[in-house]
């Protein structure tokens, strides 16, 4: 299958890596920095062979023109992510998306509108949900193992300094993406909905820029969510941890079970019990990860790749991809008008919070 990268940045090599492990042949990469490529190839383990055959591209449209990939996946700055999506779904490519997968609702509607239209598979680019330790919890709630929901938390807790922000100018603006919430903690709050049924009621929540001045968006939030089976949730965001990032933490509790996990990105189970093994058991799964990006990349890359070849929706769809971003819409939106939220959203997007702080 042919595949091409569309942007070459911080995340870029997972997407090389992944495209790799499953066989694909990388035709053609693009960035608008030629060292942005140079520095990509570098971290990859591409032969000196399939460098010189990849072909370099500044403009995305003429790859898509000139190539013809069969998929390609988007790791632009934020909030050219949509763009791209669309250019590329009108010419039947199929995409991987970055998260977010849009930065307005608007936007979001139109790539799942098209990809429906077209017959193109579009997923979102949420690689936690293929951690073991995620499978694990997911296993066990298709099982029925944890009865009913009463109440979940997801804890993000990293670490973004000056030097974060200042090596791309688009990072942490509402016109290109967000704050704490959209950029890092939009994983956690993926799994969350996930877990927790999806159908989300309504949101109460609070954003601050405490320690970022130098960022139009919010270093960190807090909020509360409803869903419609009953289930309450807490849902914590931050990039104010001073030195290394911390932890990302989610715990599901039912009638007849708990889990958490834990580790830096979901990528271990702390704590498990269930009534039917009647055993609580303590750390009893770490996937041991490089970064903060964790494994994930290859698994949904996989899983892309069949759902193209054998003509089925993929693991990790655009519709779950609008969902993660209308739950940290409705947190913006609860903390600019200080009341609680109703969903669905209709259209909104990052440019509406624009003088928030």
């Amino acid at each position: 299958m042919k595949y091409a990268l569309i942007g070459c940045g911080r995340v870029a090599p997972n997407h090389i890596k992944a495209a790799l492990k499953n066989g694909l042949e990388i035709i053609a990469v693009c960035d608008i920095s030629s060292d942005n490529i140079d520095l990509l190839f570098e971290k990859t383990e591409l032969t000196e062979e399939q460098k010189q055959k990849i072909k370099r591209y500044e403009n995305y449209v003429d790859l898509f023109d000139g190539e013809k990939p069969e998929l390609v996946s988007i790791a632009l700055p934020s909030g050219l992510h949509a763009r791209c999506a669309k250019e590329a779904i009108k010419r039947n490519i199929n995409c991987i998306i970055e998260k977010p997968i849009a930065l307005s609702i608007a936007d979001a509607d139109e790539i799942i509108k098209l990809s429906e239209e077209r017959g193109v598979k579009v997923s979102a680019c949420h690689q936690n949900r293929f951690n073991l330790a995620v499978q694990e919890m997911r296993k066990n709630l298709e099982a029925g193992n944890f009865g009913k929901l009463s109440n979940a938390a997801v804890t993000m807790r990293w670490s973004r300094d000056e030097g974060y922000y200042s090596q791309a100018s688009w990072r942490g603006t509402w016109e290109q993406d967000g704050g704490a919430l959209m950029n890092q903690s939009i994983h956690a709050i993926d799994l969350l909905r996930w877990m927790c049924g999806n159908d989300l009621k309504t949101v109460y929540g609070k954003t601050v820029n405490v320690f970022h001045p130098y960022i139009e968006a919010e270093d960190a939030g807090v909020a509360v969510l409803e869903f419609e089976n009953g289930c309450i949730a807490t849902l914590e965001g931050t990039v104010n941890v001073p030195g290394d990032d911390l932890e990302e933490h989610l715990t599901l509790i039912g009638k007849n079970g708990v889990m958490k996990l834990g580790g830096k990105s979901a990528n271990a189970v702390e704590y498990k019990y269930f009534d039917s093994e009647g055993t609580a058991q303590v750390n009893s799964l770490l996937e041991k990860t490089k970064n903060v990006y964790g494994n994930g990349h290859t698994s949904l890359f996989a899983d892309v790749i069949d759902a193209v070849e054998n003509g089925r929706e993929p693991y990790v769809t655009a519709r779950d991809g609008k969902r993660a971003l209308e739950t940290v819409l409705a947190v913006y939106l609860s903390s600019k008008t200080g009341e609680k939220v109703t969903l669905p959203l209709n259209d909104i997007g990052t440019v509406d919070f624009i003088n928030m702080f």
